[in-house]
C-alpha cells in the first residue's frame, strides 16, 4: 500500500500494481477495491492505481459532516488530490459512481482520458421518482440491514429479477461483508438521486463512456445522456455484459479501451 496526502491533512492510501502510466481504477458503489482484480492483468501496460473511495474504508465521516449533496464533491476533490500525486498524466477509469466520480474530477484535474462505465446518473423522469435511498433507509431503522442491501442489489445488478438472490449473494465475494456500508450506500443513493446531469460537461479531456445491453435501462439511457453532454467523448455498448462490466468482462472491456486510448 502507498499514501499520499491531501491539502487538508487527509491520507489517501492506494494499491499500485504494475509501472507504465498511471491508470486510476474508481470503483462503484457496493464494490471494494477487490472489485479491480479481474481487470487489472488486462491492463499490465500501465500501473494500475486503486484507491479506497471515501467512505468505503477511508475518509470515514457521518451525515452531519458530508451530506448527500456534498459527497459527489467530497470524492472528486479525493480523485484530483490522487492525480495531482502520482507521477505522469493519469487515465481515470470508473464504474458506476466511480464513472461519475471521475467525469466530475476531469472538469477540473489534468487527466489523459476518461474512461466510463455506465455513470452513476439517473434520468430526469426516473429520478422524480427514484426512491431507492428512502427505501433502503426505512429499512434500515427498523434494523433490516441485509434486507436494505438487497434493494440495492435487486436494482442495480438484476433489473430483470432473479429467481433466487439469496443463492446468488452466497456466492457474491462481496457478502455479506458490504452489509457493513449500508449507510455509507444510503448516502451515496441519496447524492445520484439529487444529482442532475448538465446540458455540457465540462471535462476536456477525451472521454468513452461505456454501457451493456444487459445492465439496467435507466443507466444505459444515462450512459448516452453522459456521452452527449461531453464536448469530446466516444459512446461504446458491449452486447450481453451488465452494469458489471468491467470485472464481469475485463478482456472486452480492456480491448475496447485500448483500442480509444491509442486513437
Amino acid at each position: 500500500m502507498q499514501s499520499t496526502h491531501s491539502p487538508d491533512g487527509t491520507d489517501i492510501v492506494y494499491e499500485r500494481h504494475g509501472d507504465g502510466q498511471p491508470l486510476l481504477l474508481l470503483h462503484g458503489g457496493m464494490a471494494p477495491r477487490d472489485y479491480w482484480m479481474p481487470a487489472i492483468p488486462h491492463f499490465d501496460e500501465y500501473a494500475a492505481v486503486v484507491p479506497q473511495r471515501p467512505g468505503f474504508g477511508t475518509c470515514l465521516d457521518d451525515a452531519s459532516e458530508t451530506g448527500p449533496g456534498e459527497v459527489l464533491d467530497r470524492e472528486a476533490r479525493y480523485v484530483r488530490e490522487l492525480a495531482a500525486a502520482v507521477d505522469g498524466d493519469p487515465i481515470l477509469l470508473g464504474h458506476s459512481f466511480g464513472a461519475l466520480t471521475a467525469v466530475e474530477a476531469a472538469t477540473d484535474a489534468d487527466v489523459a482520458a476518461v474512461l466510463a462505465y455506465e455513470p452513476a446518473v439517473l434520468p430526469e423522469d426516473y429520478r422524480r421518482t427514484a426512491d431507492l435511498s428512502a427505501r433502503m433507509q426505512s429499512l434500515l431503522d427498523e434494523g433490516k440491514r441485509q434486507e436494505a442491501v438487497k434493494r440495492y442489489v435487486e436494482q442495480v445488478l438484476h433489473p430483470d429479477g432473479i429467481d433466487d438472490l439469496d443463492a446468488w449473494l452466497s456466492a457474491w465475494p462481496v457478502w455479506p461483508g458490504c452489509v457493513d456500508l449500508a449507510e455509507e450506500v444510503v448516502r451515496m443513493n441519496r447524492a445520484v438521486e439529487q444529482y442532475r446531469l448538465p446540458d455540457r460537461l465540462a471535462a476536456e479531456a477525451p472521454v468513452l463512456v461505456m454501457s451493456g445491453t444487459d445492465g439496467p435501462d435507466f443507466l444505459r439511457e444515462s450512459a448516452r445522456a453522459v456521452h452527449d453532454a461531453l464536448p469530446h467523448s466516444r459512446f461504446v455498448e458491449f452486447d450481453g455484459v451488465s452494469h458489471s462490466g468491467p470485472s464481469e468482462a475485463p478482456a472486452l472491456v480492456a480491448a475496447e479501451v485500448e483500442a480509444f486510448l491509442r486513437s
